[in-house]
């Protein structure tokens, strides 16, 4: 039986609802994975450089989905809470044909800009055409991942987080047998391992655009409407920190390889390559917890159920306090093995990206409580709190500490300018916590 948003939340029933998600976000990062150690290993570490120079220009665009996605699902909760679910409806079905539209125009942009965007990023000679081929493929493949990410979020809101980890493994499994066959058993390279992510992505939202456009048994389904200008940028508001999050994620991924090329060459983007794909699964806990939380802050936000925001507020920070210190241990503990997937082949390499994960782990004890709150603010539909949160946690901090501390303690200073961003950001999250207590009466 199916928890509904209107239910008390216990710890039981918290982490009954949102399992689904964070198995979903986990699942997707590891099949991320699969995509890195078949290009490192088939095609070598030069493509597996080339890729992580671009994907930063991927993930910009992909970031309009997520905040589409995060931002449209408060809203619909919202007004699901406030019992307007014909309205919440017309306002799903808004947000999703705005995606295809924007997925289309930027798609087609991508194609064409792709070649200049990898030489700005600093790509030169053969790495170019790597950087072109995996980005174009890509590019065309824009539109399902934008969905993709929106459609994460609304499954929740639909109560439906089971039907989203279904998928989300289908498409998954589908991405690693073709990594498999496209890179190892045709040789197809690069290209190989961009089309194998592409075609997954595209089975990945066939499923749930055909669910909503079916008559179902949830609480959301496509229908006709109208696109209004208020609602969306209500929307895109309430979405804004996760879309200022990615970009300035992108943003910062493109000044560590700025920084690791001039302090340790492309070994450093390699290194670096490795440890966004390992923080993908550690972090992807967190990510989870938030995504699948927001709906139902959201949905009691609407419902002016001011006792249950409390309780979920207290219950979720207490559990992100454990499982912080659980998953700090197990990247200390998992470093080595973990890097040895990737770069086993060259003992140099190994050492420089196992010290580097090691350093970089240790923002993992924070960084779930700010991630969490950024996604509360959202959910309760203060856009600006949220934003300012993902803003300075990353734009501001991490970049400012990716170019003071490198003077002070090298190569070692690139990986742990995060950890100093993390302790600033958590001081941020605070006083907006502590700040927004009385008008949203959660403590």
């Amino acid at each position: 039986m199916n928890i509904q948003l209107s239910e008390h939340f216990t710890y039981k029933k918290l982490i009954k609802f949102t399992m689904p998600t964070i198995i979903m976000m986990i699942f997707t990062s590891i099949y991320g994975v699969v995509d890195g150690i078949f290009v490192s290993n088939c095609v070598g570490s030069d493509a597996f450089a080339a890729v992580n120079l671009i994907m930063p220009a991927i993930m910009i665009l992909g970031s309009i989905g997520f905040m589409i996605g995060t931002g449209g699902s408060a809203l619909v909760s919202k007004t699901i809470g406030e019992g307007k679910i014909k309205k919440a409806n017309e306002y799903f079905s808004m947000l999703i044909y705005l995606l295809l539209v924007i997925g289309v125009i930027l798609s087609i942009a991508g194609v064409f800009l792709i070649r200049p965007i990898s030489m700005l990023l600093g790509a030169e000679g053969d790495m170019i055409q790597n950087c072109v081929t995996y980005g174009k493929t890509l590019m065309i493949a824009l539109t399902p991942f934008l969905l993709q990410n929106s459609f994460q979020s609304f499954l929740v809101v639909a109560e439906k987080p089971q039907m989203g980890l279904a998928i989300s493994i289908v498409s998954g499994v589908l991405n690693m047998l073709l990594d498999f066959l496209l890179i190892y058993v045709f040789q197809l390279g690069i290209f190989g391992a961009a089309l194998a992510t592409g075609i997954s992505q595209m089975v990945g939202v066939i499923v749930p655009f055909v669910y909503f456009l079916r008559n179902n048994h949830s609480k959301l389904k496509l229908v006709k409407t109208r696109f209004e200008l208020k609602p969306i940028l209500m929307a895109c508001s309430n979405g804004s920190s996760e879309m200022v999050s990615n970009l300035s994620m992108s943003l910062v991924n493109m000044l560590y390889n700025f920084q690791l090329m001039k302090y340790a060459g492309s070994n450093g983007v390699v290194a670096y390559g490795i440890i966004m794909y390992v923080g993908f699964i550690f972090v992807g806990t967190y990510l989870g917890y938030s995504v699948g939380t927001a709906p139902i802050v959201g949905y009691h936000y609407g419902a002016e159920n001011k006792e249950e925001l409390k309780s979920i507020l207290s219950k979720s920070l207490k559990m992100l306090v454990i499982t912080s210190f659980i998953m700090t241990t197990l990247a200390e503990i998992l470093a080595k093995p973990l890097a040895s997937i990737f770069v086993s082949y060259d003992a140099e390499l190994l050492e420089l990206t196992t010290n580097a994960i090691r350093l970089f782990a240790i923002s993992y004890l924070i960084s779930g409580i700010n991630l969490f709150a950024s996604s509360f603010f959202t959910a309760l539909n203060n856009g600006f709190v949220s934003a300012a949160i993902s803003f300075l946690r990353t734009l501001v901090f991490e970049i400012t500490m990716i170019l003071v501390l490198p003077m002070i303690w090298g190569l070692n200073g690139i990986w742990l300018a995060v950890v100093v961003a993390e302790i600033l950001a958590l001081i941020v999250s605070s006083l907006f916590l502590i700040g927004n207590r009385k008008k949203y009466q959660y403590f």
